[in-house]
């Protein structure tokens, strides 16, 4: 099932619950979305007011809260604490992981990640010579920082010369903040429902992020939000919409090829949480990314959002 993100975008709203359904109600309008239908709810209005009812039925389902600030990245995020009948014997499997394991596992995470950035320049008739030679360069733990590497070489060549990734700019820059947010709470979601703990990561070391898992598990997708923030942008879009987010939050319904057909982000995105926790359970020893790394841009963005 495609599953909603719900943004919350108008100062003066109420989040409410009601008869299994999230209520949001301004002074105007009161709309209702079926709480299982629910992906994420984001957050980006500064001027919102919520029923303690309504996020402890958000956690009971799993579902991420994504807090924005000004500039659409995420402030903070409401997890569960609850999320996988296994939880307790994988999280301890998680966290007693050796260092050499998590290393050669970010290795992978980085191959896949700089995969889809020469999948997605491909497709954007640029030059992707270069990432693939970084691609066969990573080692355990990516020492040679092979991930900064490629983003020097990518972002020029999807967006322009004179681009510059900066999360607190305006622009391009506010609508990929936009969409790395519902790709982060989706990855949140899947790593929750697989029984293993946000805050325990392969690479990322923040010390004030609870989501550093998900930070790693979400970086070979993000390619999808920046080729629709691309899109976007050559389509005149530099604010964000209402319409510009719908397709960055239509990012998770978009297709991948997998062995059995085509599959949407968010499904990919649960069974690599699946395949992490298997690999920290001694079942298996590799994550599962689709392949290839870059969705079927012609269907699905453009209606996930209420």
């Amino acid at each position: 099932m495609l599953r909603r993100i719900v943004d919350l975008a108008t100062d003066g709203g109420r989040l409410g619950v009601e008869r299994g359904f999230l209520t949001i109600t301004s002074d105007t309008t009161r709309g209702r979305v079926p709480l299982d239908d629910i992906e994420a709810v984001i957050a980006s209005a500064q001027g919102l007011t919520y029923s303690n009812a309504a996020l402890a039925a958000l956690a009971e389902r799993g579902t991420p809260l994504v807090i924005c600030g000004r500039d659409y990245a995420p402030a903070a995020v409401l997890m569960p604490i609850s999320g996988h009948f296994e939880q307790g014997l994988r999280m301890v499997a998680q966290a007693s992981a050796a260092k050499p394991v998590n290393k050669r596992l970010w290795a992978q995470v980085v191959r896949a990640k700089i995969t889809g950035q020469a999948e997605a320049l491909e497709l954007a008739s640029a030059s992707s010579t270069r990432l693939r030679r970084l691609i066969e360069a990573v080692r355990s733990g990516d020492p040679d920082n092979c991930e900064a590497q490629a983003a020097q070489a990518y972002w020029p060549a999807l967006m322009g010369k004179d681009f510059r990734r900066d999360r607190t700019a305006g622009g391009v820059n506010a609508l990929l903040n936009y969409g790395y947010a519902v790709l982060r709470a989706a990855t949140a979601r899947a790593v929750a429902g697989a029984g293993l703990h946000p805050s325990l990561p392969l690479h990322h070391q923040s010390r004030g992020e609870a989501l550093r898992l998900a930070n790693d598990l979400m970086e070979p997708f993000r390619p999808a939000v920046d080729l629709i923030a691309r899109r976007l942008r050559d389509e005149g879009v530099v604010d964000v919409t209402p319409a510009a987010k719908a397709q960055l939050a239509g990012a998770l319904h978009l297709h991948y090829a997998g062995a059995n057909g085509r599959t949407t982000l968010s499904y990919c995105l649960s069974r690599l949480c699946g395949s992490l926790s298997r690999v920290y359970l001694k079942e298996a020893d590799k994550l599962e990314f689709p392949r290839p790394l870059i969705p079927f841009l012609d269907e699905g963005a453009g209606d996930a959002a209420a």
